[in-house]
């Protein structure tokens, strides 16, 4: 198996990050899930960070987060399916985690389906526990607001939390 390169993303890297979550968002129509469409751009564009991992010199993962409630809130993390199951998506959210503990911070935060293999169990799998909706602040609850709005809660979600200056607690399985 070969190891990624985690980098920040660069401005020419947009065309590849934009067919990788595209092509990440495929997973979701052949489990049945009918996602309202999205421009990936948009999000790159409101982000505050975008890490990219390369493999032999190509984008084939990322992973998007944003600040809510002074916590890293991983806002996307898609891998292209024909590079999946091989360790990428996990070596995304460790260094999620990493630059989040390196800021001092003591969450990293996400919202995901709560059912689907590679979604809520997954992460689980990676130390994530699912975030009372009382623990939630006023950033995540209009964050949950932003993506009922945008059609997206078609499926039971969750809000998930970890501290992120702790290692993750399993191996990564695949799914």
């Amino acid at each position: 198996m070969v190891e990624p390169v985690i980098r920040r993303m660069r401005r020419h890297d947009m065309d590849s990050v934009v067919a990788v979550s595209l092509a990440a968002d495929t997973l979701f129509a052949r489990a049945g899930l009918e996602l309202p469409p999205d421009d990936p751009r948009e999000m790159v564009e409101h982000v505050e960070q975008v890490w990219v991992a390369e493999v032999d010199g190509s984008v084939v993962g990322l992973a998007a987060t944003i600040t809510l409630d002074d916590a890293t809130h991983l806002e996307q993390l898609a891998v292209d399916p024909e590079h999946g199951r091989r360790g990428i998506g996990g070596a995304l959210l460790e260094r999620v985690c990493a630059e989040s503990a390196a800021q001092g911070r003591n969450r990293v935060t996400l919202t995901t389906f709560r059912d689907l293999p590679w979604n809520g169990p997954w992460y689980e799998r990676r130390g994530f526990t699912t975030l009372a909706r009382t623990e939630w602040g006023p950033d995540l609850v209009r964050q949950w607001e932003i993506e009922e709005e945008a059609g997206i809660l078609v499926r039971p979600r969750v809000a998930m939390w970890r501290d992120p200056s702790r290692a993750r607690d399993a191996p990564a399985l695949p799914i």
